[in-house]
């Protein structure tokens, strides 16, 4: 059985007010906003060695210098010290445009833990449990089936569900959904075929999950899906507000995250980076071609998606991860209580439902899954130096952050590449990650 989790406390108020260039050179750049972080106080003051953070600068340099990414800004901070902040590379091929402080990024899923947070606010105001059944709030799924097996003829069995999969299980990806992103099986390819994650609203998208069966029984295994949408949806309809609006007044607008929207607002399109992939023929990074199938990042219409449809720069991403290092707050906004974000950063999978045992056979020893966070509970296992609870998500396009309470530090990449890589391409992710612990003072 998943844990049982504890009741909230009544929320506290939320208070009013974030041409490739071969010489990887970075400089200061104007931050769009004027809150923290605007510039570095030093490896020293932040709790590193000077060596270790000058390695861990180089070694990103080099990712970009190597043509392993066109572009990166990294940050990291600890006890709300900012031990490096920098930039390099190129933000698009087609125009040379830098890479810059305030670059705007595809965030993909890492719109995700944001969504969580949303939803938890609304846990907090007593509006949901745990426990409920998600057809408490979506109606449409009450009569959803499960896949019991299929074959190559496209004959499907399906059975009734046994029980009404819970908000726990929609938090954790065990509710037995599917996404469409990968797989050939009749689930995954309804998704597609059906184009839901193309869909114009939450409604519509909603609709037609409804019209699809679940992967498993409720509660099976863990299954990275759409429940993350479906978590937007669920915001929107308890709040009465656009899952856009809700974020905007109760989320970005507290934390001085203004570049963060579903978005990019015209006049920040200078500022957005684009997508970059290693050309195998030509033995170089090529800009990826805009989708034709969705409507456009400059669209203010666009499916304002809780999974995966954020824009932000490195300042707003920042300082919602620095929100999460302080258990709720920053700098007097306090988004959610420090139970919250602990509940968030709890592993609630157990036994047959642990992300090593995921179906399809894709997981993590040592990894299991809180609230839209990956926990590793057993560093050891996963292959981590990192202590124990430190929990992380990425996005598609290559952006990623981690979060280590026992430390109270945080790390923020955000980069655009997505497709093949430059052979014998270097694993920043992971050299950071080491660099990083090993130069903790």
């Amino acid at each position: 059985m998943i844990p049982t989790v504890p009741k909230a406390q009544p929320s506290a108020s939320l208070l009013s007010t974030i041409s490739f260039l071969l010489a990887c050179l970075f400089s200061a750049s104007v931050i769009a906003a004027d809150s923290w972080p605007q510039q570095e106080d030093g490896a020293s003051a932040a709790g590193f060695s000077q060596a270790g953070i000058d390695q861990l600068d180089a070694a990103m340099q080099q990712a970009v210098a190597n043509q392993d990414v066109a572009g990166m800004v990294w940050l990291l901070a600890k006890d709300g010290k900012v031990a490096t902040f920098k930039h390099a590379g190129i933000a698009r091929l087609e125009d040379q445009a830098e890479m810059t402080q305030d670059s705007l990024f595809r965030i993909y899923s890492m719109t995700k833990p944001v969504t969580g947070v949303a939803l938890m606010k609304l846990w907090e105001e007593g509006h949901w449990e745990f426990d409920d059944p998600i057809s408490k709030f979506i109606p449409e799924f009450s009569n959803l089936q499960v896949m019991v097996d299929y074959d190559d003829d496209g004959s499907v069995e399906l059975e009734a569900l046994d029980r009404q999969p819970t908000m726990r299980e929609l938090l954790n990806h065990t509710a037995g959904f599917g996404y469409g992103l990968s797989g050939s099986d009749p689930v995954n390819t309804a998704f597609r075929d059906q184009g839901v994650l193309a869909s114009s609203n939450l409604e519509e998208l909603v609709e037609k999950v409804a019209g699809i069966p679940l992967m498993s029984q409720p509660g099976g295994y863990w299954y990275y899906s759409i429940a993350v949408d479906i978590q937007g949806y669920i915001v929107q309809k308890i709040s009465g507000m656009p899952f856009g609006e809700y974020l905007r007044t109760q989320i970005f607008e507290p934390l001085d995250m203004m570049d963060t929207r579903f978005y990019v607002a015209a006049e920040d399109r200078e500022r957005f980076a684009e997508v970059h992939y290693w050309d195998r023929e030509r033995q170089r990074l090529a800009q990826q071609p805009h989708r034709t199938d969705r409507p456009s990042y400059l669209d203010p219409t666009r499916l304002e998606s809780g999974g995966g449809g954020l824009v932000s720069s490195t300042h707003d991403y920042a300082r919602f991860a620095q929100m999460l290092v302080n258990e709720g707050e920053l700098e007097g906004a306090r988004i959610l209580t420090p139970e919250s974000i602990r509940i968030m950063r709890t592993d609630s999978l157990t036994g047959e439902e642990d992300m090593s045992r995921a179906l399809g056979g894709v997981g993590n020893p040592g990894v299991g899954f809180g609230v839209d966070f990956a926990v590793t509970y057993d560093p050891a296992a996963s292959g981590s130096p990192a202590a124990p609870g430190v929990y992380n998500w990425a996005g598609a396009a290559g952006t990623t952050f981690w979060v280590d309470p026992v430390n109270n530090m945080f790390w923020l990449s955000m980069i655009q590449a997505q497709g093949p890589r430059r052979p014998g391409a270097s694993n920043y992710n992971e050299t950071a990650r080491d660099l990083i612990n090993e130069s903790l003072q």
